[in-house]
């Protein structure tokens, strides 16, 4: 007896029957349409989520490395150079005019980009990703992102001073987004995945898998919950390994020679270093906050167009890189300098200050990058030169000011992130150097203690701080801006409604909100009233005053608020 597929017993098929019935192959189809619906319709929790994140992690890979190529292949066409990691050396062999032209026509196509593309004429990056994760179930803006990547393309290419990781992160989440949205991935879900493609494209960019998960953990999903971190992970490596499949198994700085204490009395010494740099990275982060204000208050003062805001700012840069070439781009020449120990003194001095001014110009100045790469250059020319110092004082019982490098390289990139632990991988990721970690561990810790005492946690959460977004004092503080009046309020003629005279006599006690705010406007007129309700009224110009469209109950606004809290306490400890 022969036993077919479903368990029916025959050999053969029926009369008049067509053999390809008895095959399952219908049945197969009928399953595999079935199972593309449900991932349609309920997300991914019935089917692997681990495939669909080794998927995001891929193509997050991919578009990492693609986008590194392009800054590569765009940098060498402009300057003429097929050595683009010693930019600032070739530079400095062009004629002056060219040096200085470049950026300002680079920051004149930022201009008409971001001016044409973008409602207020910002690049977007790390901190409206980690927006995203946290207010927008995972998704983040696509038209404006897309122009802030090719922004960021242009400025770094042209002779822009920041970093890669800003556009790349905002890209990798743009891929997370639009695959949550196919699969109509509900908060938990889109976060997963914004996680995983934020993962690998860290990884693919700085060849680190390790520390691109616990950079998107840590930073973008800002807790480590333990149903993240498989998916993320796998995503993590995937980028990994397509980023040394296109660039080789090998670290983005060589070190020479090996690091090591000379002593364990040299501690002390990296824990001076420590605040140093956490010093240093408040100061490069508020410079940047700084010259964005002043530039919006010259560009305000003097009319200027915003379409020409970055090729001001452009201008500016070419003229310091006529003299230092090496604020040119993500600094990668004169980051490896000052971890060989090749520079003097003066020279780590005045190149991380000149470093900290061309950073804080092109990003005040609104042209494309993110600040991780400056934040590298900068603290490891501090560690260089506070290391010349420190070995020159007491030699006897020091190692080499080259490790003062790497850790302070550590440092300050981790307070400006906000994120000990993913930097400090980073950095041995990167060095591959793993036998100095108790020095860096220790520059680390102090730096981030310092500097998120000075700052709101770090430079993304400041920045959200200053658009009114409170991320950094954690979901308390940010959830009751995710609610609108209008989804809470009752109807006038609710059961549970006040009478209409009492709501009246709210209105005209100024007890009243739009049904466009949201909760976080309507808490302190409740706590400050002491009422049970407020009117929810909508404006208008006629002359009878303010329309009521209905009320807002305290309670129900606490039960909303309550449910919002409940809710990411479980997804952060599940």
């Amino acid at each position: 007896m022969c036993v077919l597929p479903g368990g029916q017993s025959g050999c053969g098929a029926r009369e008049g029957q067509d053999v390809s019935d008895s095959f399952p192959l219908s049945r197969l189809t009928s399953r595999a349409r079935r199972g593309w619906e449900v991932v349609l319709t309920r997300g991914p929790s019935q089917i692997q989520f681990w495939f669909i994140a080794l998927a995001v992690g891929i193509a997050s890979g991919y578009a990492a490395v693609a986008f590194m190529h392009a800054i590569s292949f765009l940098q060498a066409f402009l300057y003429g150079t097929e050595d683009v990691r010693h930019i600032h050396s070739f530079a400095a062999t062009l004629p002056w005019f060219w040096v200085l032209i470049l950026p300002c026509l680079g920051g004149l196509v930022v201009g008409f980009i971001l001016t044409r593309f973008t409602p207020d004429g910002r690049v977007r990056g790390v901190a409206e990703v980690i927006q995203g994760a946290a207010m927008y179930e995972g998704r983040v803006e696509r038209r404006a992102g897309l122009a802030s990547i090719l922004s960021s393309l242009i400025t770094l290419s042209s002779g822009g001073s920041s970093g890669r990781e800003g556009p790349v992160v905002h890209m990798v989440g743009m891929i997370a987004g639009w695959v949550s949205n196919r699969i109509n991935a509900d908060g938990i879900t889109g976060r997963d995945l914004l996680g995983c493609a934020v993962a690998a494209g860290v990884a693919a960019s700085f060849n680190a898998p390790i520390a691109g998960a616990l950079f998107a953990l840590e930073v973008v999903l800002r807790h480590f919950a333990v149903h993240a971190f498989a998916p993320i992970t796998i995503a993590a490596v995937s980028g990994s390994v397509i980023s040394r499949t296109n660039f080789g198994d090998v670290t983005e700085f060589a070190l020479p020679g090996v690091n090591t204490l000379a002593f364990y009395v040299e501690l002390p010494a990296f824990l001076l270093l420590g605040l140093t740099c956490g010093l240093v990275a408040v100061v490069l982060m508020r410079s940047i906050f700084l010259a964005e204000d002043l530039a919006t208050r010259i560009q305000a003062r003097i009319g200027l167009p915003a379409m020409l805001r970055p090729a001001a700012t452009g201008l500016l840069l070419g003229v310091m890189a006529i003299w230092f070439p090496h604020i040119i781009g993500v600094g990668y020449e004169t980051t490896s300098a000052a971890l060989s120990g090749e520079l003097l003194l003066h020279e780590a001095m005045v190149f991380a200050v000149l470093k900290v001014a061309a950073v804080s110009i092109t990003m005040g100045g609104r042209m494309g990058g993110g600040v991780f790469s400056p934040a590298l250059m900068v603290g490891a020319l501090t560690g260089l030169a506070f290391g010349i110092v420190a070995t020159g004082v007491l030699p006897d019982v020091s190692g080499s000011e080259t490790l003062y490098a790497l850790a302070g390289m550590g440092a300050v990139a981790a307070a400006v992130l906000g994120a000990p632990i993913s930097t400090t991988l980073i950095v041995f990721e990167l060095t591959g150097d793993w036998q100095t970690g108790l020095a860096v561990m220790v520059a680390v810790s102090m730096s981030t203690a310092l500097s998120s005492r000075l700052v709101d946690m770090s430079f993304f959460l400041t920045q959200l701080e200053r658009r009114g977004v409170h991320l950094a004092a954690g979901p308390q503080a940010y959830l009751l801006a995710m609610f609108k009046v209008s989804s809470v309020m009752k109807s006038p003629d609710h059961p549970r409604a006040p009478s209409e005279e009492r709501v009246k006599a709210a209105v005209n006690e100024a007890l009243f909100v739009a049904p466009s705010d949201t909760l976080e406007a309507a808490m302190p007129l409740f706590e400050k009233s002491g009422r049970e309700f407020l009117a929810v009224v909508r404006l208008s110009d006629k002359a009878e005053g303010p329309e009521i469209v209905g009320v807002l109950l305290h309670i129900d606004a606490l039960r909303v608020y309550n449910r919002a809290l409940a809710a990411t306490a479980a997804e952060e400890h599940s």
